[in-house]
């Protein structure tokens, strides 16, 4: 009687095992994906071993990319907040970009269209969008918030808290949901956010995330990191800049590594790109290409060009790569087919799922830009449409970019003219919807 009981008990015990795990299979099956977007600051794609560099080190950026999908030929604005408002909200800078260091929090974007979703939100990282407004972040859709620069820019001379943005790296000047983050003293910016992130996946491993991690690397001042040689001594040198391109690495491989302890990576889209080209003051050799002058703030090749790497285990085939341009626009028409959300209306990216699923006739095969530091009220925009060889300026300057990569000599002849019929119907289809666009540089 007792041996049954015990075999009874035993097989109710596994009965009961295995439909809890088919029950969390299923649940797993069907829960919304996770969205991991990481914004690399000032670096452009000659930075990166993926892309050809033998000078700096980013072998976790790297293995996402072999494992993943790696864009040949993605697309910035060539300054941070054009890029960040263009990423954030699917549009064209013409449609709603005021002027830098400012973003309208009431602008529908990807962090409000993923809340709205039943997605947890958080932004780590720089911010420089809300001056002097701390309420800013969660204003625009992030529940919560690590972030570096709430400075009102028109008021650095007063004595308001915010007249001094503080350093972002060694003993940083951050605010947490509202409040200044104490005890930062000899502490690196870098680590504290990147503690954040993996803390906040860790809480939420449970629900749909979406995390969004402009990060403060590897912008300038160029400061020793915590494994360079100087950290104690410290100084501004371009010296530092390998190490924080490294560092840069690394955080990004921390955050790999905690969605991988959590078994989240089959269902986590990881996106991993830049705001905009290098610092100017940078070189970097590049084999294929010579020597790289860092080209930010400027519309070339060299401020726009930047690395994108999206990698979601299961779902991307390793080794992938995707040689059309693309442009920021892509990304939240990106999430919101990936996630099932609704998107807000008006935006002008495609989703880049199909793309990464193989459907590469879907590509759009160009990408726009529209580009004022100011915006239209304080300077026209500057636009283009380009192709991996073709760029035609609005004013009807063409280059071949591939061998004019400064952009100093007009194309001319058959094949420049075979060109310009393709790119200029597309450009002319943009700009008529677009208003106080200059159409001369």
């Amino acid at each position: 009687m007792k041996s049954s009981r015990r075999s009874f008990l035993k097989t109710a015990s596994a009965t009961a095992a295995a439909l809890a795990s088919g029950s969390h299979a299923r649940a797993e099956a069907t829960r919304k994906p996770n969205i991991v977007l990481i914004l690399g600051d000032d670096i452009g794609y000659e930075c990166y071993g993926a892309y050809g560099s033998t000078t700096y080190k980013t072998p976790n950026i790297d293995k996402l990319a072999t494992t993943g999908a790696l864009f040949t030929h993605a697309y910035s604005q060539p300054l941070c907040t054009p890029s960040r408002v263009q990423l954030m909200t699917g549009k064209h800078n013409f449609r709603n970009y005021t002027r830098f260091g400012e973003f309208d929090p009431k602008e529908p974007n990807f962090a409000t269209m993923l809340r709205d979703a039943g997605y947890r939100t958080c932004v780590a990282g720089k911010w420089q969008l809300t001056p002097a407004n701390l309420e800013g972040p969660n204003q625009a859709g992030f529940d919560e918030y690590l972030l570096w620069h709430f400075q009102q820019l028109s008021d650095r001379e007063s004595t308001s808290e915010f007249a001094d943005k503080g350093s972002r790296y060694k003993s940083p000047r951050l605010y947490r949901d509202g409040q200044l983050v104490p005890g930062t003293e000899g502490k690196y910016g870098p680590d504290l956010m990147c503690d954040y992130v993996t803390e906040f996946i860790e809480r939420n491993r449970e629900r749909p995330f979406f995390v969004y991690y402009p990060m403060m690397l590897v912008h300038n001042p160029f400061d020793p990191t915590p494994e360079s040689k100087d950290w104690e001594t410290g100084g501004d040198d371009k010296k530092h800049f390998p190490d924080m391109v490294a560092y840069m690495d690394k955080c990004v491989g921390r955050v790999i590594d905690k969605l991988d302890a959590l078994g989240l990576r089959e269902n986590t889209l990881v996106i991993v790109t830049g705001d905009n080209g290098t610092n100017p003051d940078i070189e970097s050799p590049l084999p294929g290409r010579g020597m790289v002058r860092g080209g930010k703030s400027k519309t070339t090749d060299a401020g726009t060009h930047v690395a994108f790497v999206a990698n979601w285990k299961g779902a991307i085939a390793p080794e992938t790569v995707i040689d059309t341009p693309i442009d920021f626009t892509d990304i939240l028409p990106t999430f919101a087919e990936a996630t099932s959300a609704t998107p807000p209306p008006g935006m002008d990216g495609q989703s880049l799922l199909p793309i990464l699923r193989g459907a590469t006739k879907q590509a759009r095969g160009w990408a726009f830009m529209s580009y004022s530091r100011n915006g239209a009220k304080r300077a026209p925009f500057l636009c283009s449409v380009r192709d991996q060889r073709w760029k035609l300026y609005s004013d009807g300057r063409l280059y071949e970019v591939p061998n004019d990569y400064l952009e100093e000599h007009p194309a001319e002849g058959p094949e420049a003219s075979t060109a310009r019929a393709r790119l200029q119907p597309i450009l002319n289809n943009i700009l008529k919807d677009a208003t106080n666009v200059a159409r001369t540089k």
